[in-house]
């Protein structure tokens, strides 16, 4: 496949810009249900929250259906082997729908026992049950769409979802107002209509990849060793995911240990973090495409010097980032609660944060890298690594924070307890200076090999 002569910043950025907006589709469907369902009462829209909290947990961990599709369909055009590229991104499809069915049967099995695991009783368990169990029926369509996602991805098309998922936010709107209000079905009409949604939306990818199936001359029935091959990607990029998953976790019960304020200017200041993941997720999103054609080309130099560029790029989107937060950190709490406690406890963070924000961007975009170039294995064994690092560091700064120490400079409490304050720095410290960092530089050893650098198209 011919390289693109277009300057590398168009190309980057005609991935990119349109790959955010389609990132923020699964958060924009997940809050509208919570919106629609708000004025229905508190105990429904407490159920929502926690079917949510699933529902958010399970896609997030099956992402690696996107991201183990999109690697393999570059590399495979890169390498010219259109026919190559939609079997892969076919067999993606089957075992996004497969997995998706499994997981749907299970669901809706166990959606009582997932409600209490979170903590749901009485009323609001009846309805994180209903939410959770008509959510069910749309599962094996939300993870054939994000399959489909990572084919258009690989394919260097990232417009075509941004509409999809932008026409599908609209409707989903629609169709939850009338299913939750005009025929009065409550909690289980909003679900049963996101999971309506999420089956037109699937219809909608399908229009457009089975004509591209065709002229590729790749049939409609699936490859089991392709899927077995997918599935053995996928399953690396599941365990990294995993990782990811529970050093958040493990961030939000050191949070929670510290009492309320310390808690909720915890979930503000990740909430900011995670607004500006999307964006650098976005850049990630392009360096997967981009460095899978590279390498399934051949033209290794060519991968070397897209991914030198693509760091600058993410150093100096971290540092302008990091200056912006930082002047909004006295600016931004006061949107969100009117609690003292809580506004300075979340500055404290937000400050921490921003000086973070270079190395967030160095790992985003490295992370996106070594996932176009295939090399699951690795991430999903440092994310271990890093684990093991952070975990260990977590609990001693959360005793620390707790007043363990024994210390009393500066604390505000009398007892020898840090305020809430100085306990969310200290955990942010650990989770965007240590694990980031540890994240950072198992990232940065990889990238300086070559051994990531497998070319061809398989």
């Amino acid at each position: 496949m011919p390289s693109d002569t277009r300057p590398l910043s168009r190309q980057v950025l005609a991935l990119a810009v349109p790959a955010f907006g389609a990132l923020l589709a699964e958060p924009l469907f997940l809050l509208a249900d919570t919106a629609i369902v708000g004025h229905l009462g508190v105990a429904q829209l407490a159920g929502v929250g926690i079917g949510t909290t699933v529902l958010h947990t399970v896609t997030g961990l099956m992402v690696f259906l996107a991201y183990s599709t999109t690697p393999a369909v570059s590399r495979a055009m890169g390498a010219g082997n259109l026919r190559a590229a939609m079997d892969r991104g076919r067999d993606g499809v089957w075992l996004a729908l497969l997995l998706g069915l499994l997981l749907a049967v299970a669901g809706w099995a166990a959606a009582p026992w997932l409600a209490g695991l979170v903590g749901a009783e009485g009323a609001v368990s009846q309805h994180a049950v209903a939410y959770l169990r008509w959510s069910m029926p749309g599962l094996p369509a939300m993870l054939g769409v994000l399959a489909a996602t990572g084919i258009l991805r690989g394919l260097l098309d990232t417009r075509t979802p941004l509409v999809v998922a932008g026409a599908g936010f609209a409707l989903n709107i629609a169709l939850n107002w009338v299913l939750v209000y005009g025929l009065g079905l409550g909690v289980a009409g909003s679900a049963a209509g996101t999971s309506i949604v999420q089956w037109g939306m699937l219809a909608v990818y399908l229009g457009v990849l089975l004509p591209r199936f065709r002229a590729a001359g790749s049939g409609l029935a699936p490859s089991w060793p392709g899927m077995r091959a997918t599935a053995q990607l996928g399953s690396w990029l599941l365990l990294r995911t995993a990782s990811l998953r529970v050093a958040v976790l493990a961030t939000v019960m050191a949070a929670t240990g510290l009492g309320v304020a310390t808690l909720a200017a915890h979930q503000l200041v990740f909430t900011v973090f995670s607004t500006l993941a999307f964006a650098l997720d976005a850049l990630a999103i392009a360096a997967q495409a981009l460095i899978g054609r590279e390498l399934g080309a051949g033209r290794r130099d060519a991968a070397r010097a897209l991914t030198a560029t693509m760091v600058r790029w993410s150093l100096w989107f971290g540092l302008a980032t990091g200056v912006l937060l930082a002047a909004l950190a006295w600016v931004l709490p006061p949107l969100f609660t009117p609690d003292p406690a809580v506004r300075s406890a979340a500055t404290a963070g937000l400050l921490v944060l921003a000086a973070s924000q270079p190395v967030s961007g160095y790992v985003f975009v490295l992370d996106g890298v070594l996932i176009g170039a295939g090399d699951a294995r690795y991430l999903a064994l440092a994310g271990v690594v890093n684990l093991a690092v952070y975990l260990p560091v977590l609990a001693l700064l959360a005793w620390v924070a707790g007043g363990g120490a024994g210390w009393t400079a500066d604390w505000s409490d009398p007892g020898g307890a840090p305020g809430a304050g100085v306990q969310l720095a200290l955990l942010w410290t650990g989770f965007a200076g240590v694990y980031l960092g540890a994240r950072a530089a198992t990232l940065g050893l990889r990238a300086r090999t070559d051994a990531w650098m497998r070319t061809g198209g398989g």
